[in-house]
């Protein structure tokens, strides 16, 4: 029987990021990596494969940087974990024993076993699977009036994506008013359910599917609750993921409420040596430290270089405890963005916030043929102006003003501060700086608070 020093079930980001930092700070140790499929997918690039990439292939991410230092690499399925004994079997027969052992085993998607027809022939899943994904991509060729069920990321961007493409009629359906909800605050769903209206795709909302009818065993049709039926020859059910981990329930470890395996802020277990990161471990809101439910690649990145420094002791320090919730898509070429709360989940966590908004053009002047509009909302608390979130919309810069947002909560940095922001900028680049409108957002926020005071 093998022994390593750490072993990973997983290879999926959360997976091979652990690998890769455990690597660089433990260089001797030695490391074994499981993945199931020969070749993985990059889980934010899926939507893309069907029309702008056009090719799985183009989509593919493996763990290379982690062989290249050193790392063992096996394409194989874990089926048992013994925690006393710090040994794994696989489903091909073969055993190993580990001194630390990481679950990366991610998030499987929700199969809606409530909805009748659930189970039909081309009724289809956004699986994180190489082989279901290219299987998917084929099928697809052939179907032209599509029922993509789910207006979250996902779901919203297979479906613009896949009316891209000529012949295809393509109708979303979502249960909630706005696309986007659970991610977004209200003012922002309207705006991309908006701008997704204004795309191929046939927006329906306030809407549930009551039942997938078939003809001869496969999809004919989708009764919705309105009473109205959808003819079509495909079914794309995308209404969320849930944690992946029946083998970490078999194992002992405990879980949580929502199926996801309980760490502490170093993403360790209450077993000891063992350690469980991204999708399949819990996450905790960072103002409340209520259980959440964030699946990113981002998150579980951030959480996995965490743990890839700490596997043999805590060396580096984690400043901050709680999730955030970054998140941010792109729909009809409007770029969308948010972290932390927004008036919604502020309220149902009952926490006194101020929100002001700002808007102007991405460059400076707004007479380049590029230039997009570029609008920001901040969120501060009411009573010392520490900045709790935002949203930016419009060009492309949204994607990484938002991660500068992300920054100013995770240092607890206030309205005030933000005054004094140095910033660089450029006519092609950025908005001007006299008025940029992270700092002009601030700025209303401190005319809110010193009104207040008077």
């Amino acid at each position: 029987m093998k022994q390593f020093d750490v072993i990973i079930i997983g290879a999926g980001p959360a997976g091979i990021i652990t690998g890769v930092t455990a690597k660089k700070a433990h260089p001797n140790k030695s490391m074994l990596l499981f993945k199931e499929e020969e070749k993985g997918l990059v889980p934010c690039g899926i939507p893309y494969i069907f029309h702008t990439l056009n090719n799985v292939d183009k989509n593919v991410m493996g763990p290379k940087p982690f062989i290249d230092m050193g790392g063992i690499v096996e394409t194989d399925s874990v089926t048992n974990v013994n925690i006393k004994e710090k040994s794994i079997q696989t489903l091909s027969g073969k055993e190993y024993k580990y001194d630390k052992l990481v679950f990366a085993t991610g998030s499987k998607v929700i199969i809606p076993t409530f909805i009748p027809g659930y189970d039909l022939k081309n009724v289809f899943y956004i699986k994180k699977s190489y082989q279901y994904i290219s299987h998917l991509f084929d099928e697809l060729q052939t179907k032209n009036n599509i029922v993509v069920v789910g207006g979250g990321f996902i779901g919203a961007e297979v479906a613009e994506q896949l009316a891209m493409n000529p012949g295809k009629n393509v109708f979303l359906i979502e249960s909630e008013e706005q696309c986007f909800s659970k991610a977004f605050s209200k003012d922002l769903s309207k705006v991309a359910t908006d701008e997704l209206r204004k795309t191929k795709v046939k927006v329906s909302t306030s809407v549930k599917v009551e039942q997938i009818n078939e003809t001869n065993g496969q999809v004919s049709s989708v009764l919705l609750s309105t009473g109205e039926t959808i003819d079509c020859d495909a079914v794309i059910m995308a209404i969320g993921y849930r944690p992946n981990t029946e083998l970490a329930k078999k194992a002992g470890l405990e879980l949580n409420k929502r199926g996801a395996i309980k760490v502490d802020s170093y993403e360790r277990t209450i077993e000891p040596d063992v350690c469980a990161v991204g999708d399949c471990s819990q996450t905790l809101g960072f103002l409340t430290g209520r259980s959440d439910y964030v699946m990113l690649a981002s998150t579980a990145t951030a959480e996995a270089r965490v743990l890839g420094h700490n596997l043999f002791g805590v060396k580096i320090r984690k400043t901050f405890n709680g999730t955030l919730a970054v998140f941010s898509t792109e729909i009809n070429h409007v770029a969308m963005a948010a972290a932390g709360v927004n008036e919604t989940t502020a309220m149902a966590a009952n926490i006194k916030i101020l929100s002001a908004e700002f808007s102007d053009f991405d460059t400076h002047p707004d007479k380049f043929e590029d230039t997009k509009p570029l609008t920001i909302k901040l969120y501060a608390s009411a009573c010392e102006g520490s900045i709790l979130g935002g949203e930016v919309w419009g060009g492309k810069s949204a994607g990484e003003m938002i991660n500068t947002i992300s920054l100013a909560i995770q240092k607890g940095v206030t309205v005030f501060e933000m005054i004094s922001f140095q910033i660089g900028s450029h006519p092609l680049l950025t908005s001007a700086p006299t008025k940029t409108i992270l700092i002009k957002a601030a700025e209303k926020i401190i005319d809110q608070i010193e009104n207040m005071k008077r």
